[in-house]
C-alpha cells in the first residue's frame, strides 16, 4: 500500500473479502487488488462478485500460496477460470515496483481509464 501511496494514489484497505465486497459497493474504484487467501469470503469469489456488479473492472490478483508440492500456486488456476483471465496476477512476495507495473497494467487494460478513486487493496 505504501508504494502505492507514495506515487500518489488513494488506497482504501479491507480486513477481508465481506468488507471488500462492501467498500466497493459504497464507492468506485480504478482497480481492485485482491488477495486469494482473505478471512471470510476468498479472493475468487471476490474478484467473481465485483465482476458480476462491473464487469471487466481491472482487478489485480495476489497470492503467495503453493499448491502441494506441485510448485504451483493459486494464481495458477485464475487462467483457467473464464471469467478472470483477463486478472493480472502478481506472485508474492514482490517487489514494489513490480506492483506499480501491475498498477499501470490494470489501469491500461481497463474499461475506464480513470474514476473516482485509483486503487483498492485486499491485505496480504
Amino acid at each position: 500500500m505504501h508504494a502505492l501511496q507514495a506515487r500518489g494514489f488513494d488506497v482504501e484497505g479491507a480486513e477481508s473479502g465481506q468488507s471488500g465486497l462492501a467498500k466497493s459497493e459504497q464507492s468506485k474504484f480504478d482497480v481492485v487488488i485482491a488477495d486469494l487467501f482473505v478471512p471470510g469470503v476468498d479472493g475468487v469469489t471476490l474478484i467473481k462478485e465485483l465482476r458480476k456488479r462491473n464487469p471487466g473492472h481491472p482487478v489485480i490478483a495476489m497470492s503467495g500460496v503453493l499448491l502441494g508440492t506441485s510448485g504451483r500456486t493459486a494464481l495458477d488456476h485464475i487462467s483457467s477460470i473464464s471469467e478472470l483471465t483477463d486478472v493480472i496476477c502478481l506472485q508474492k512476495p514482490f517487489r514494489p515496483n513490480d506492483l506499480l507495473q501491475a498498477v499501470a497494467a490494470a489501469l491500461a487494460a481497463g474499461p475506464s481509464a480513470a474514476q473516482t478513486q485509483p486503487a483498492s487493496h485486499q491485505p496480504a
